[in-house]
């Protein structure tokens, strides 16, 4: 039997008769190897960086760190050692942190001895496929992620924010997606808001996985991960990563990760577009900080407006270039008396687009889930976003303007 059959285990276990037992019942199978037995969690990682197994079975409860924290630690240092996590308890709460931590499997003790092989078999071919994919594909920096030869893209990442809610980001976000998608430049529409995020009620559709599923694993992507978890937007041909499942999830994505994940995206789409957070959380700040292009949406609203202000005074000391800033007026109503060019000249910040507010066209595409960028042209809200990708297009083609830049000293709103 060669060398790539046999399937390398450690045992995780703080208990000693629990361990020589596993032992003695995986000694029967010719294709295994128990190359390490560790009495606590510490030793675990440190023997799971020195032997690289295949597969690690993982007991839940220890007394120094429990097996999920020991996890999520080996899986950063050891990625193609694939988990198996023990526990007394069958627990769905602790099966889905195992799962975000980046375990393989469950089991719950004591096993049946068909169950635990089996479990190490699946998780050992995974490890097997793993390490062969190392071979065949190089590294793409940064996220430290790989992928196949040939995929490269520059692509470029567009974050839609606005520091006041209800100013029309998810509108923005999807219309955009579905307006700049083409076949020679697909799309990633990215749901950005890690507690309430909208972007598949908008489009009508439900997503069985989430970013939830590849924070964890944030350093050891591949395309298949990709193509796993994102979702195709049949009507549009727009691909989309959907938000977290429910609020309480938004914790087990933090900003590090979720740039990892974007700079990863754009090496397979010309544009991944993020649907940001209003909330300047850690996520956001990353997202922003990652982004080609920052869209910063306002409306004719004095809040929106003084918001809007508020933020263009934190460039300067997040050291963002203004020249990465696309302001964007959505909503315009020219009944309104506050003009975009009043508003362009106060900020010294030139607003390139305008978007009219077309209640009657938004409302319905927003209710039935349908975006309104794949009806009818003619409507003026539409055109507004043919302008709109233009000037996207034609902003992204120019050099890259990431260097910190002077900001323009501060000019107070009349009023």
């Amino acid at each position: 039997m060669s060398n790539e059959e046999v399937i390398k285990v450690l045992i995780v276990d703080d208990i000693a008769e629990t361990r020589e037992n596993i032992r003695k019942l995986l000694q029967f199978e010719a294709d295994f190897e128990i190359v390490g037995a560790a009495r606590n969690g510490y030793e675990g990682i440190e023997l799971a960086k020195d032997l690289e197994p295949d597969v690690i079975l993982m007991d839940i409860n220890m007394p120094d760190i429990d097996g999920i924290t020991a996890t999520e630690t080996i899986r950063q240092e050891v990625p193609h050692s694939q988990i198996v996590i023990l526990t007394v308890q069958a627990d769905p709460n602790y099966m889905r942190r195992a799962m975000l931590a980046g375990a393989r499997d469950f089991l719950t003790k004591p096993p049946s001895v068909d169950e635990m092989i089996g479990a190490i078999r699946r998780a050992g071919e995974l490890a097997h496929e793993e390490r062969e994919k190392t071979k065949n594909v190089y590294s793409v920096k940064p996220g430290n992620g790989s992928m196949p030869v040939g995929t490269l893209k520059d692509g470029k990442i567009i974050s839609v924010f606005s520091p006041k809610g209800g100013v029309g980001k998810t509108t923005i976000a999807v219309n955009l997606a579905v307006a700049l998608h083409r076949k020679e430049t697909p799309v990633v529409l990215v749901d950005g808001n890690m507690e309430f995020g909208d972007v598949m009620v908008f489009l009508n559709k439900q997503a069985k996985n989430s970013i939830v599923d590849l924070a964890p694993r944030a350093d050891e992507l591949d395309q298949d991960v990709i193509e796993e978890v994102t979702m195709l937007h049949q009507e549009s041909g727009i691909k989309v990563l959907a938000a977290p499942s429910r609020p309480e999830f938004a914790e087990s994505v933090n900003g590090d990760q979720f740039a990892q994940v974007l700079d990863f995206l754009r090496n397979f789409y010309s544009y991944v577009i993020v649907d940001c957070s209003s909330s300047l959380t850690d996520v956001t700040l990353s997202t922003i900080d990652t982004s080609d292009l920052i869209m910063l949406l306002t409306t004719q609203e004095i809040p929106a407006i003084k918001d809007s202000r508020l933020f263009l005074d934190l460039l300067q000391p997040l050291k963002i270039n203004r020249e990465r800033l696309l302001f964007v007026m959505n909503k315009y109503d020219k009944r309104v008396a506050i003009k975009p060019e009043k508003v362009s000249e106060n900020f010294k910040q030139e607003l390139k687009v305008v978007i009219p507010f077309e209640e009657k066209v938004v409302l319905p595409a927003i209710n039935r889930g349908v975006p309104f960028m794949l009806g009818e042209k003619s409507k003026s809200i539409t055109r507004s976003f043919i302008s709109l990708t233009e000037e996207i297009r034609k902003r992204l083609s120019a050099p890259d303007k990431k260097t910190a830049v002077e900001v323009p000293e501060k000019v107070s709103v009349a009023g």
